[in-house]
């Protein structure tokens, strides 16, 4: 599965972000570039957008805007780079998951401008496929995309609907993908159908939902043991996004609670862009479940449900899949969103923290570890790959030399990125692609608890701050 100054605040961002491209790409990093306020969605008319750092060039006849990140072609050590590489970045970058889609944007751009958008002697030409979080809206994105500037590869993605219908648009033209977010197992049993057509999916940047929803299950029963939560019964309803995200992640979870005892006493699905939950939330009062079970994709949409179920005084322990994954849900949600869980990445590491102080001395506003801190790991795995496919190519970088090369190393575990700020490593093996290897040490999400705005860590045990706590 998905976000802006004197001279002196000017020099400290450079020094945050220089330091991150030290711990990082080991590169210096140039002045930031403008970006759009946190709450501004860009233009639902421009499906398709290359950037460059000199100028913006909009053609509405034909839904393409062209900024010219290509005046960026130059590293310190190679001197100006004399040919392109068209890299696709995918993303709903409009519609109803726009602030996924505007943090994707910004962490593309703080992990592609310390390497001045060059590898090698290639400059990145970045071409912003705006999927709107609508399958056909993102095939003809894509189509577009090829047909004006004949991308190379393709990296990001944010929705499962999206990333199981531009499958067919990577195989097609044989653009190899890499670090969708896309997580339905939809995805995986496409791939593995036929992974000489379907394995241009490369790697996904989200595993499977079930692989992550049972720590759900766990955290909940857990806390029942230890006396933190003492439900009346082992009820639990459910409520997701009428897509191939929201049956994944509720079908998933729903066998893990029916294999612990639990009984499913409803299971509701939704339009991805609904607001309107009351009558939802009347019928859950009404049930009394223990437990409500909550995903959507779509900010607008899973705070609009937060806030209306605490407003119809739904008391069941929330399970709000995703609520954390824009930087700005606890403005989105208030204090609706105390005790409910979330399975949420970290950004606690030294370089975690740096990327943080950056993105919001640079945007003013707090990157989500979902969205900004995972799409700016995914970019810098990209960069890393192409470096190693230039070097071992003599000078050549293509878009079947990335496919040919990441299969040979990556889909066999030889070669792991290791210098992420989300997970401590991001392997894959034949056994797991297209999702990467699940498990501490390499991929996977905790289980947090909200209180006041703040996460606390309340499973695994492990590496939990405080207990799970049932609602007052």
């Amino acid at each position: 599965m998905q976000k802006r100054f004197h001279l002196f605040g000017q020099l400290a961002i450079l020094a945050i972000v220089a330091g991150l491209a030290l711990t990082g790409c080991s590169q210096p990093a140039p002045a930031p570039t403008a970006a759009p306020a946190a709450t501004e969605a860009p233009a639902a008319s421009a499906a398709v957008t290359t950037t460059a750092a000199s100028a913006v060039t909009t053609t509405a006849a034909s839904a393409v805007t062209t900024t010219a990140a290509s005046a960026v072609t130059t590293t310190a050590s190679s001197g100006a780079a004399t040919q392109t590489f068209e890299l696709g970045v995918d993303g709903p970058f409009s519609g109803p998951d726009a602030l996924n889609g505007t943090e994707f944007k910004r962490a593309f751009d703080m992990a592609m401008s310390p390497i001045n958008y060059t590898i090698g002697n290639y400059k990145i030409d970045p071409v912003f496929i705006d999927d709107q979080s609508d399958p056909a809206k993102a095939t003809t994105a894509f189509e577009q995309a090829y047909g004006q500037k004949k991308i190379q590869a393709m990296v990001l993605n944010w929705n499962s609907s999206t990333a199981v219908a531009l499958m067919e648009e990577t195989a097609k033209y044989k653009v190899p993908e890499f670090f969708g977010f896309g997580a339905t197992e939809t995805v995986n049993e496409t791939f593995a159908s036929n992974p000489a057509k379907y394995g241009y999916w490369m790697l996904k940047g989200w595993p499977s939902p079930a692989k992550l929803s049972v720590a759900y299950v766990s955290a909940i029963d857990d806390a029942i043991t230890k006396g933190t939560f003492k439900p009346a019964n082992k009820t639990v309803a459910l409520g997701g996004e009428d897509s191939d995200w929201g049956h994944s992640f509720c079908g998933a979870i729903k066998s893990q609670f029916q294999a612990q005892g639990w009984t499913v006493v409803d299971e509701e699905y939704f339009p991805i862009d609904q607001t309107e939950f009351t009558p939802l939330m009347t019928k859950l009062k009404n049930l009394n479940p223990a437990v409500f079970v909550l995903s959507s994709t779509a900010p607008p949409t899973m705070s609009a449900a937060i806030k209306q179920e605490s407003q119809a005084g739904v008391n069941a322990l929330t399970v709000a899949d995703g609520l954390g994954w824009v930087g700005n849900w606890y403005t989105l949600t208030g204090k609706a969103s105390d005790y409910v869980l979330d399975e949420i990445p970290q950004l606690a590491t030294a370089k975690g923290k740096a990327f943080v102080a950056a993105y919001q001395a640079k945007y003013n506003v707090a990157p989500s570890a979902s969205a900004a801190g995972l799409a700016y790991d995914g970019t810098n795995m990209f960069i890393e790959m192409a470096k190693a496919v230039e070097a071992a190519n003599n000078g050549q970088l293509t878009g079947d030399g990335i496919y040919q090369w990441v299969k040979a190393n990556v889909w066999t575990g030889q070669w792991t990125y290791k210098d992420g700020i989300v997970m401590p490593e991001y392997k894959y093996t034949a056994d797991t692609i297209p999702d990467p290897v699940v498990g501490p040490g390499e991929y996977m999400f905790p289980v947090e608890q909200y209180f006041g705005g703040q996460s606390k860590i309340v499973y695994p045990a492990d590496i939990a701050v405080q207990a799970l706590q049932g609602k007052p």
